[in-house]
């Protein structure tokens, strides 16, 4: 059958549909349908509701007894009531709710890992460009990632002499490394043909940065980014510990001395709830740069 006739018969047998019925179709697809979110919400909220009320029940169950050394969650709700119910209270500079001491903490780790994101990625695809860079640095990168974050702290003390910087710095050390490595796979898997055709069209290398290997790369680099932005959040909380001030993680320590469980186990879920936030915040980024595409 010649190609002509092929086209006849698919033309008889799928016939084009008029605009107004395509539009009309189109229309009623995008049609707001609450029984359908609704269902959507629901698959998505039950679980998890159902597992941490099982947790809560646990919890309660286990820690009741006069002997338990952690309070329930009763003994929770009553004590730091205040710090529920009101997290933006503001008495003073060191007497300031929990969301504001997330803040602080949030703007640190935005600053540190910004920074970690732009040097992780141009450093990632040098490593992942060069074979003699991979070979010169990549063994570096394994030694000094395997450092744990708090061991950066007195080296950051010492030479900047100041806790704000050394925070920012331990926040900047802590969540480099997976944003190179990642950056680096994405990079040496970048399809033959891409580079072929930066080739043809004679870019130039700021351009095939640009143009081919940063949109290549997407997925890995997001993929990086979600664990340094975790890592990013793990270290300044602990950082703060010892660093001091009026972040989040300081909280934590100035309430473990003082000897208030309850305050500490509401901050240990401001701190949960605010990680889960930014690693969604990075997936839903990274989703809608890369149009759903994940690292294989």
């Amino acid at each position: 059958m010649s190609i002509q006739a092929i086209e006849e018969t698919t033309v008889k047998a799928f016939p084009a549909k008029p605009a107004a019925v395509i539009a009309f179709t189109a229309k009623a697809r995008r049609r707001f349908d609450p029984i359908a979110i609704a269902g959507r919400l629901a698959t998505a909220l039950v679980p998890p509701v159902i597992v941490i009320a099982l947790m809560l029940v646990v919890w309660q169950i286990a820690c009741s007894s006069p002997t338990a050394s952690l309070p329930p969650p009763s003994q929770v709700w009553n004590e730091a009531y205040d710090l529920i119910a009101h997290p933006f209270f503001n008495n003073g500079p060191q007497d300031i709710g929990l969301a504001w001491r997330v803040l602080i903490s949030l703007q640190r780790v935005a600053i540190g890992f910004g920074l970690a994101a732009i040097v992780g990625v141009a450093l990632g695809a040098l490593v992942g460009q060069s074979i003699w860079a991979m070979r010169g640095l990549d063994p570096v990168f394994q030694i000094l990632r395997t450092v744990p974050p708090l061991a950066w702290l007195p080296l950051s003390l010492a030479a900047f002499r100041d806790s704000s910087p050394s925070a920012l710095f331990v926040i900047f050390i802590t969540s480099i490394w997976p944003i190179i490595i990642n950056t680096a796979v994405g990079v040496r898997n970048i399809p033959e043909d891409y580079r072929n055709v930066s080739c043809i069209l004679r870019l130039n290398q700021f351009e095939f940065f640009v143009k081919i290997m940063v949109p290549a790369a997407a997925p890995y680099i997001f993929t990086g980014l979600r664990i340094g932005i975790g890592l990013s959040w793990l270290a300044i909380v602990a950082a703060e510990m010892l660093t001091g001030g009026v972040g989040i993680g300081f909280f934590i320590w100035d309430a473990w001395n003082s000897s208030r469980l309850p305050d500490i186990i509401v901050a240990l879920a401001y701190i949960g709830v605010t990680g889960f936030c930014l690693d969604r915040l990075v997936a839903a980024v990274g989703a809608f740069v890369t149009r759903g595409t994940t690292a294989k």
